[in-house]
């Protein structure tokens, strides 16, 4: 990061933009299929999105599900949600254990329903620690995962996965160096193939970051627009198009 002085002599800091990519970049060809930067916006008026600039995590929620709602537009990609399917499940079935042991326990003379109860609660036990290993070693930091499937002579299949993180705020005893504010991390993962997955097309990963500040306003508001442009450079870059960029 790097300062310059403004015309009052005040001092500003400039953020430069870099990123990190490893594709098979794919030449323009028909069977590209269109971009998000190449589609109109949604009409109508867009939702007020305010959270509190001073909790990182309401900041990284509302731009996961600016996320989701920019790339699950019918012209995009069809989201999966095979994880929070399987997270719901695993929290409900735990539910309905806990309910039916204790009922169970309720109606059945305390020394008789030992057995069951203790079962119960084992099951329970082990439904609860699943679900928690599965949110944190297969579903980690990914918060969209779509499918796309188009016709240009052929079926062509599209698969992207998003993930996503704060970079905490980083600063150094140095005087000279200046405090780093948090940013939002995007990693994306882009696959292209066609005949049921046989011929791979294209390939592609690619990583982003953004401070915060870049989307939300001094109250908390979000710039929807500039935030799907800047998602859309992203997904561009993995699919083969221009670079992504950080900061402006």
């Amino acid at each position: 990061m790097a300062r310059k002085k403004t015309a009052n002599g005040a001092a500003q800091d400039i953020s430069t933009a870099t990123t990190s990519t490893d594709s098979i970049p794919s030449p323009p060809s028909p069977d590209r299929p269109p971009g998000p930067l190449s589609l109109p916006p949604l009409p109508g008026p867009r939702e007020v999105v305010k959270v509190n600039n001073y909790s990182t995590t309401e900041l990284k929620n509302a731009c996961d599900d600016a996320v989701k709602r920019y790339l699950s537009r019918p012209e995009l990609f069809q989201q999966n949600h095979q994880h929070t399917d399987v997270r719901l499940a695993l929290g409900w079935l735990s539910v309905f254990v806990a309910g039916g042991t204790g009922l169970y326990g309720y109606k059945v003379e305390f020394e008789q329903s030992k057995p069951v109860v203790w079962v119960g609660l084992i099951l329970y036990m082990l439904l609860t620690f699943t679900q928690t290993l599965y949110s944190y070693f297969i579903e980690g930091d990914i918060v969209f995962v779509g499918k796309r499937k188009t016709f240009s002579k052929r079926i062509i299949t599209e698969r992207i996965t998003l993930s996503s993180r704060t970079i905490p705020v980083s600063s150094s005893s140095s005087n000279s160096t200046p405090i780093t504010p948090p940013q939002y991390s995007l990693s994306l993962s882009y696959v292209r193939s066609t005949s049921a997955n046989k011929s791979l097309l294209a390939k592609g990963k690619t990583q982003a970051r953004a401070p915060y500040s870049r989307f939300f306003d001094a109250e908390g508001g979000m710039d929807g627009d500039a935030f799907e442009r800047w998602v859309g450079e992203v997904v561009e870059e993995g699919m083969g198009g221009l670079p992504a960029s950080k900061e402006s």
